[in-house]
């Protein structure tokens, strides 16, 4: 989707009456909120994969391989990217972040955000519980489905 098409439905948005608007297309699916209070329009853009054919990797020993990846694999809950931006703990770089390690969240709390296009986009928490651990570096960028926190 272009970004003169992109600007045309975030001007449609927000001089409408419409809260929010969702568009899916063969190139992705585009979904633009109005702001509320805060003044920050969330927008996505989730774009379509195409199916890559995987290489054949050849078979790990299976206990060599079964510690390490057990290992890698972060427990509970994993609360993942839904865009490609910069991962930001906080609102603005002196404040205290949204949560840390111990923070109990319910499901709808701003756990981070992600600005992606200039626009900052505030990142819900999508299940109730005990934040574990942090995945996300403050100020990284991070990728369409990564990893930024677990949750138990």
């Amino acid at each position: 989707m272009d970004l003169r098409k992109l600007k045309t439905l975030i001007d449609l948005v927000s001089e409408s009456n419409i809260s929010e608007l969702e568009i899916t297309e063969a190139e992705g699916k585009v979904r633009i909120v109005k702001a509320g209070a805060e003044g920050v329009a969330p927008m996505q853009y989730v774009p379509a994969t195409l199916a890559q054919p995987v290489p054949a990797a050849p078979a790990p020993a299976p206990a060599a391989a079964a510690a390490p990846a057990a290992a890698a694999l972060p427990q509970g809950h994993v609360v993942k990217s839904p865009m490609v931006g910069t991962f930001y703990r906080a609102s603005s770089p002196g404040a205290a972040p949204f949560v840390e390690v111990g923070t109990q969240v319910k499901q709808g709390d701003t756990i981070c955000i992600i600005e992606a296009m200039k626009i900052l986009n505030e990142i819900e928490a999508d299940k109730s519980g005990t934040i574990t651990q942090i995945l996300g570096e403050n100020g990284q960028a991070v990728e369409y489905g990564q990893a930024l926190f677990t949750i138990e």
